[in-house]
């Protein structure tokens, strides 16, 4: 039941994601950070089976920060997608991972940005994306709501909306999500929306 989403304004980028770290019928933890900063200024928000996800997500981290090592300058948002969606179709025939990416980043030249890649090499520059069975209502409330111009403020109300609407709707709902921020001022964490059964903040 996992849910992934994200959206692009004018001015910064919003990753979301479910804090459950589940296996089969299992839920192992509520406080999974399943949104990886890869460098100051890009957020990767992955969903799928957890190894996959772990591994794949650790080793772009890598491999971004080893570009940057080794020539001086970081890769720009489109570049590290089309790097992400490389590795993807490399491996989709030999020993495919089953792991879904939002990544949003912030250029100094372009402004924020969103790519949608999925498991089978998919890439597509958008200006929302979800991912799992919560995209259903998330892709809804964000066509319905979206603006290219919302404030941070507005865009977390949205956000909100999109994850009321999830545990609304989904009959096995996740109880925590975190939320991130990208901008011209770098990646942050923004806040952590905890369920009423839950009470308290969870621990990343």
């Amino acid at each position: 039941m996992e849910s992934v989403f994200g959206f692009a304004c004018k001015d910064f980028a919003v990753v979301v994601a479910d804090a459950s770290a589940v296996h089969s019928i299992l839920v192992h933890k509520s406080n999974e950070d399943k949104i990886m900063h890869l460098d100051s200024h890009k957020l990767l928000g992955a969903s799928g089976e957890t190894g996959d996800r772990a591994q794949f997500t650790e080793f772009i981290q890598k491999n971004v920060a080893l570009y940057h090592f080794r020539n001086g300058i970081p890769l720009t948002t489109a570049a590290a997608a089309n790097f992400t969606r490389g590795e993807l179709a490399t491996a989709l025939r030999k020993s495919p991972y089953m792991v879904n990416i939002i990544l949003a980043g912030y250029d100094k030249d372009t402004g924020p940005s969103l790519y949608f890649i999925d498991y089978i090499a998919s890439l597509h520059k958008v200006d929302r994306a979800a991912f799992g069975y919560g995209s259903y209502f998330a892709l809804s409330m964000m066509d319905r709501y979206h603006r290219p111009d919302m404030t941070v403020d507005e865009a977390v109300k949205l956000v909100d909306q999109c994850i009321s609407e999830i545990r609304k709707r989904l009959v096995v709902a996740p109880p925590n999500f975190v939320i991130k921020i990208v901008d011209k001022e770098g990646a942050r964490l923004h806040s952590w929306k905890v369920s009423v059964e839950e009470g308290s903040v969870p621990v990343a």
